[in-house]
């Protein structure tokens, strides 16, 4: 039997978009070209070297790691991998398959099936399974309810968070353990350009020095893991962005307009620090010459937080109906976010503090604005945290502490800082203590918690 598989062409020049579809008809992958992709997997899981990043697998869990395009899914899937293979599992137990390997183009969910019973006529074990970005196959998740359900270990990774759709995780009824994962956080970032951090590396000057220098790149650059082995890190950067945009928005979404949602990315990296109706993006694009409507505007920032390019967090002061509508907007990833804005230091650095806060205490994060703004507020903490990138303007100064003091007043809270690109004292007023403190210090500290 033969199936019939739609491709699609990208060709972008001059803002158009040019969708061609091309259609072929291929053969059905037939268990000898399985049973081949099974082994020379086995092989390339077997010999890959990766850094191993600071997650705890439970041995009796199934996983499902979800997150934006190259922040490291596989990578946890091969540090699993190699921890099993050290505690005596052989490599012919690991079944292995990337989704996105073009040989896999147009599979159906029906014919995953096909995968199992090829590694079962060529290995007498019992597979290990490791399913890597499953989400281009429509109805994967019934597949792996069956083969948990008949105790297989399996582990499985996504980059759409429609993988958390109340329909799929009805089907996989809890069988799962669900972990987000977010590219190198700072200390990460440092263990892979070597540099560890001893308990005394504040005191010891050449390694405070060379924290501080190497902060910058990170600053600037994010921390996708792959894009460490570049030279040219914008232009990494983005092709990954325009593989997001134009495979998992434009494509998956069949946008229609992709100007539009193009406008809508880049008004929304300006716009970071500002609280966001879905009324006000409406008038931002329109303005620019892309008619949308509010509808359409709540769709494609939906689609944006699907694919973790952006996330959002809600107003604590804001009535509740009003906390879905009118949002703080920030990317996943500074070096994305900086492909889009100029003189970025400011919008840089709060969206670095708030990506580190949210990837610690996610929906649990908000900003708090009614009369005076403070730019994060943890309510279980107790926790208020300004991001200014400089404090030596004495305006600016008396701003962002008087917005702290007037704030934990009414709420009540206990610890207040203020993160800034290097500044570092300690403010004692009306009773409160305010801890101001550089970023990359903060970060660090952050982690140890």
């Amino acid at each position: 039997m033969r199936r019939i598989t739609t491709y699609f062409c990208f060709v972008y020049e001059t803002k158009i978009l040019y969708l061609y579809f091309i259609y072929r008809t291929i053969p059905d992958m037939d268990k000898e070209q399985i049973k081949q992709i099974i082994g020379e997997n086995q092989e390339f899981v077997k010999d890959i070297t990766f850094m191993e990043r600071p997650f705890t697998f439970e041995d009796a869990g199934n996983y499902v790691f979800l997150g934006i395009r190259r922040a490291g899914k596989s990578y946890l899937m091969y540090q699993r991998i190699h921890q099993l293979l050290k505690k005596g599992h052989t490599i012919e137990e690991i079944l292995y398959i990337n989704f996105e390997d073009e040989r896999f183009i147009g599979l159906k969910s029906a014919e995953l099936d096909d995968i199992k019973l090829a590694y079962e006529e060529t290995f007498p074990y019992q597979p290990i399974f490791f399913l890597d970005e499953i989400q281009v196959v429509d109805g994967w998740e019934k597949f792996v309810r069956r083969l948990v359900d008949k105790k297989y270990r399996v582990y499985v990774t996504g980059s759409n968070a429609k993988m958390l759709s109340s329909e799929i995780a009805t089907t996989l009824g809890g069988r799962f353990l669900i972990q987000e994962v977010y590219p190198y956080s700072f200390r990460e970032f440092l263990l892979s350009q070597d540099i560890i951090l001893k308990t005394n590396w504040l005191y010891t000057p050449s390694l405070r020095n060379e924290v501080v220098r190497t902060f910058d790149a990170y600053f600037y650059n994010g921390g996708f893991p792959e894009l460490i082995a570049f030279k040219d890190k914008r232009s990494w950067l983005s092709g990954l962005y325009q593989k997001i945009f134009f495979g998992d928005l434009v494509a998956r979404y069949a946008l229609r307009n992709s100007d539009s949602m193009s406008l809508l990315v880049k008004k929304l990296a300006e716009s970071v620090m500002q609280p966001s109706s879905y009324n006000r993006l409406k008038n931002i694009v329109s303005s620019a010459g892309e008619s949308v409507g509010v509808r359409t505007v709540i769709d494609y920032v939906g689609y944006l937080e699907e694919t973790w390019l952006i996330f959002s967090i809600e107003n604590y002061a804001a009535r509740f109906a009003e906390r879905e509508s009118n949002r703080k907007y920030y990317f996943i990833d500074n070096g994305i976010l900086n492909l889009f804005i100029f003189n970025p230091e400011t919008l840089l650095l709060e969206n670095l503090v708030a990506v580190s806060l949210y990837r610690m205490v996610g929906k649990e994060l908000y900003f708090y604005n009614q009369n005076v703004e403070v730019d994060f507020y943890i309510p279980d903490q107790k926790w208020l945290v300004q991001a200014s990138y400089n404090i030596s303007d004495t305006q600016t100064f008396t701003r962002e502490v008087n917005g702290l003091l007037k704030t934990a007043k009414f709420l009540k809270a206990e610890k207040l800082q203020i993160v800034t690109r290097n500044e570092e004292r300690t403010v004692e007023q009306d009773g409160f203590t305010i801890e101001v403190i550089p970023i990359w210090k903060w970060m660090i500290m952050l982690e140890n918690k």
